[in-house]
């Protein structure tokens, strides 16, 4: 393994880097528990310092033109990619995920940057026909402000740039409270920004102590805009401060993504691509496939195939050669994959491979396959975020329906068969924002991401990404007819 030098961590207020004299909390690698540095929290000051600088920079920046934000986004998308195997290496010391996975997240990214660059030219409103021939209507777009967002940990990177990008590119100015457990990425971002000419004030980032930070901005009359990915439970605490204070929100939440896979479905090739797909980022991907269900001819042959396939994953440290999982990002996961899987075995589930830590140090766990669970066990209802797949059997369309929809989340479901029409009635009758047929076709920059239900509201991506940062105003206007 050759670790670079991590970076020192700072706040980023008013085009700013700060840190001495803060307190603040270490950051650790999660395959070794080496402490890589000491990430400063903002206190009330910087925060209040924060909310002023982007007040004042929306100002200016709401006023500039399409063209000069388009530009800036393309030069910061430029920038990430020249810049992108220092940032993937210093986002897998922090996160674990392995360095392939993280030059993905980083090159992936770009895309999105280059994206909003181009999609925010096209931010048009448009005129509608009067009923008398002396008015003239016309529907505007403007930004609605200064935004919050609040970003996870397990992609650092493009979710917080996500967020970044559609703000800006609307016009509006935000504060970032990034993840204390992965702050590199983040910072990156504003770093690049900075050399890509944002104007100061227009990004600010701030760490700390997280229900703190989130009151005091989201209480701030100068806050317009609330947006967060996460988890439920803390969505739902971001949802209601929002709505006490009549502001909107866009909310990315978690899901147990179900699996439909029919018994004319190609089983080998679909269960080597599912495995793959469920050890990505060690499982910790919200719309990571968790509950399989598998109809009951091809239940045995998936199984066959599936399991081995999870169990003969290479598993080590993220910067190590030919590794494909990495640790998990913190100790907290990895109490709560063994705690899943201890109720699965006391509920008489089936352990096919895995269901315990591996070695002393760092956090890994063993990737792990249940089957055979009966309907009361936590792992059936439950999100594991982890590499935990549960696979159950059914036998009719119609049980494979209710047993994906029985969970109030609504975010990612996924479903293989050669019947064109059986995959349509299925992906129209799944309870989910987002459904991919045949494939893994999710979070793509032209394609809305977003959820339903527990799983949140709105989207980013796609020519939907702007809509939470836009108002819409009519205007119309009587001119007399001339003499």
């Amino acid at each position: 393994m050759n670790a670079p030098a991590y970076p020192p961590l700072a706040l980023f207020i008013d085009g700013q880097w700060l840190h001495d004299g803060r307190a603040g909390q270490p950051v650790y690698d999660p395959g070794t528990g080496a402490q890589l540095g000491e990430l400063p929290h903002a206190d009330d000051r910087d925060l209040e310092a924060a909310l002023a600088a982007a007040y004042r920079a929306f100002g200016s920046w709401r006023l500039s033109s399409p063209m000069v934000r388009a530009q800036t986004l393309q030069r910061f998308a430029v920038l990430i990619g020249e810049q992108a195997e220092t940032i993937a290496r210093h986002l897998t010391l922090d996160q674990g995920k392995p360095l392939a996975e993280a030059l993905g997240e980083v090159r992936f990214a770009a895309e999105h940057a280059q994206w909003h660059a181009e999609e925010c030219r096209r931010l048009y409103g448009r005129v509608i026909p009067a009923r008398d021939l002396r008015v003239q209507q016309s529907v505007v777009l403007e930004p609605v402000g200064v935004c919050a967002a609040f970003t996870p940990w397990n992609f650092p990177f493009s979710q917080a740039l996500r967020k970044v990008c559609a703000a800006l590119g609307a016009g509006c100015t935000l504060i970032l409270k990034g993840p204390e457990d992965t702050p590199s990425a983040v910072m990156a971002i504003a770093r690049l920004l900075q050399e890509a000419g944002l104007p100061d004030g227009c990004l600010n980032l701030v760490w700390g102590e997280p229900a703190h930070i989130s009151r005091t901005l989201i209480g701030d009359p100068r806050v317009s805009k609330v947006s967060f990915t996460g988890s439920v439970p803390v969505g739902r605490q971001i949802a209601a401060l929002a709505g006490q204070h009549l502001k909107r929100s866009t909310l990315e939440l978690g899901g147990h993504a179900p699996v439909l896979v029919f018994d004319d479905a190609d089983v080998e090739a679909t269960a080597d691509a599912l495995a793959a797909n469920k050890l990505r980022n060690a499982g910790q991907v919200c719309v990571s496939p968790s509950r399989f269900f598998v109809q009951c001819g091809v239940y045995e042959r998936f199984l066959e195939r599936f399991v081995p396939a999870i169990a003969a994953a290479r598993i080590g440290h993220g910067l190590d050669e030919g590794v494909q999982m990495g640790p998990l990002c913190h100790g907290r996961r990895v109490e709560a994959m063994q705690s899943l899987v201890d109720d699965a075995r006391q509920c008489g589930a089936t352990l096919a491979c895995g269901g315990e830590r591996l070695g002393r140090q760092g956090h890994f766990f063993a990737p792990t396959v249940v089957h055979d669970a009966p309907a009361h066990c936590r792992l059936l209802h439950e999100e594991p975020f982890g590499p935990l797949a549960v696979v159950a059997p059914f036998k009719r369309f119609n049980d494979a329906i209710e047993q994906a929809n029985a969970l109030p989340y609504g975010l990612a479901a996924y479903v293989f068969s050669r019947d064109a029409a059986r995959t349509h009635h299925a992906a129209r009758a799944l309870g989910a924002g987002m459904v991919s047929v045949n494939h893994f076709g999710l979070a793509l920059p032209e394609t809305p991401f977003g959820g339903i239900n527990d799983s949140g509201h709105g989207s980013e991506g796609g020519s939907e990404t702007f809509a939470g940062y836009l108002n819409t105003k009519f205007i119309t206007q009587l001119d007399p007819l001339p003499c």
